[in-house]
């Protein structure tokens, strides 16, 4: 891959409709964000769960938050990927400088696709066709099909959000250029590639949209059977942004809740500094600690530094590896390729956040709320669109907006339609519509 042909601001769709002039206070990555900041699925991650129930009595973060962190960090990382790309006297292309710009809209959209209740909620959604009343659909749909059904995929659903044509709407769905659409695609591969590892990219349904994608940015196809791709580039700095975000906020979330203790928090983030090596930051702690004695408030400036550091050593890991990158034989993610304090710090934050947030009670409990009340939805819904019989069934699809609706007989197609219903929903939406349905709100 070579950066003149990877940063490119052609659009998705757009030889279906005339150009408009490009406005050099207004680039065309700019637009794709605004699109991303403007549009429904976007304000709709304010109700979505990123751990935590929500709401709660002291305010933790949820997907809109985290997801405007995200696109901080991505920023940052982007804009200094371009200053030393500009060094670079082999690439010509004068768009290098807006990388921060792709990488933080792409950060925006990365959570598009997690449908309500948090991570739980794509087990929720593929837990009902590995049930009874699932599985009466199995031979319905192809083998591919049925493993897209199988492990519901966020990522594969924030692409299809973000590429689909939905009913009524124009093609190229969002119309994002095709370097932002690239950023987003951590997994570049269907479903069917790896079904063990149960994440991928893009459903049966956008495999086309995504060889297009590829094609315009020469993306190499590294498995023509599988349709195994090479990851773009920027994909790195979307994840590492992802990475360094959620890891260490919900260290401060759940400080906050006080799931952990005050010193036990402190210690994992002053595991990222040597205490010989970085003088200079203790004496900074201990000034700051001289003035500031409130411990949320210390809490959040050990976290401000520690992005700082991170961000920083990300961006020698990239440049350092940017051959094995291009070239697409680069293993692992940014953050795994940490050394020293920095890669054993994160590593204890990993395994303390499995042990004492993540399996937490409060985040137990909106994990099991969301499969009974995500599959309750299910199990009244995709009857209604398969063989809609009754008056009830009838009822039931015009509560589903248009723009789900397809003219399509396939029963993979008329399955995606309550899935895409379903995934977009927030969290309170899909409580008091399973409220309703059951007669419970009544």
């Amino acid at each position: 891959m070579n950066w003149n042909q990877l940063i490119n601001t052609n659009r998705l769709g757009s030889k279906n409709r005339k150009s408009t002039e490009a406005s050099p206070s207004r680039p065309e990555f700019q637009k794709d964000y605004d699109r991303l900041v403007f549009s429904s699925p976007f304000r709709r991650l304010q109700d979505k769960t990123q751990v935590f129930p929500l709401p709660g009595s002291v305010f933790v973060h949820n997907r809109l938050t985290h997801s405007l962190e995200v696109a901080s960090i991505g920023k940052t990382l982007g804009d200094r990927i371009s200053m030393e790309l500009e060094k670079d006297s082999s690439i010509n292309s004068k768009l290098i400088s807006e990388l921060g710009t792709i990488v933080s809209t792409a950060c925006l959209a990365h959570d598009l696709g997690n449908p309500p209740f948090g991570h739980s909620g794509e087990s929720a959604l593929s837990r009902y066709f590995q049930s009874e009343k699932g599985m009466q659909y199995h031979q319905m749909v192809t083998a591919d099909e049925w493993q897209d059904l199988l492990h519901f995929e966020g990522n594969a659903n924030a692409f299809r959000i973000l590429a689909h044509s939905y009913h009524g709407r124009r093609q190229g769905g969002f119309a994002l250029t095709y370097s932002t659409l690239a950023s987003l695609v951590k997994y570049p591969f269907p479903s069917t590639a790896f079904p063990e590892k149960k994440k991928y990219g893009f459903f049966q349904s956008e495999i086309e949209t995504y060889a297009k994608v590829a094609s315009e940015l020469g993306i190499p196809l590294l498995d023509a059977d599988k349709k195994v791709y090479a990851r773009y580039p920027l994909v790195y700095l979307v994840e590492a942004a992802d990475d360094i975000a959620y890891q260490l906020m919900d260290l401060e979330d759940a400080h906050k809740l006080r799931i952990l203790e005050t010193a036990e928090t402190e210690n994992l983030f002053l595991q990222f500094f040597n205490q010989k090596s970085d003088t200079k930051f203790f004496e900074m702690k201990e000034s700051v600690y001289n003035e500031v004695t409130d411990t949320n408030e210390r809490i959040a400036f050990l976290r401000a530094i520690v992005i700082s550091r991170l961000i920083n050593e990300t961006v020698d890991i990239f440049m350092s590896h940017q051959h094995e990158i291009l070239e697409g034989t680069f293993s692992g993610s940014l953050i795994k390729h940490l050394k020293g304090n920095s890669g054993k710090a994160m590593k204890a934050v990993q395994k303390l956040s499995v042990e004492k947030i993540y399996r937490h009670p409060e985040v137990i409990s909106i994990e099991l709320a969301g499969y009974n009340i995500l599959g309750t939805l299910l199990e009244e819904f995709i009857p209604a669109v398969i063989e809609p019989k009754t008056d009830y069934h009838k009822k039931l699809l015009s509560l589903i907006p248009e723009q789900y609706h397809t003219d399509s007989d396939s029963v993979y197609h008329k399955i995606q339609t309550v899935l895409d219903f379903v995934s977009n929903m927030t969290d309170l939406y899909a409580v008091k519509l399973y409220k309703d349905i059951k007669g419970i709100a009544f």
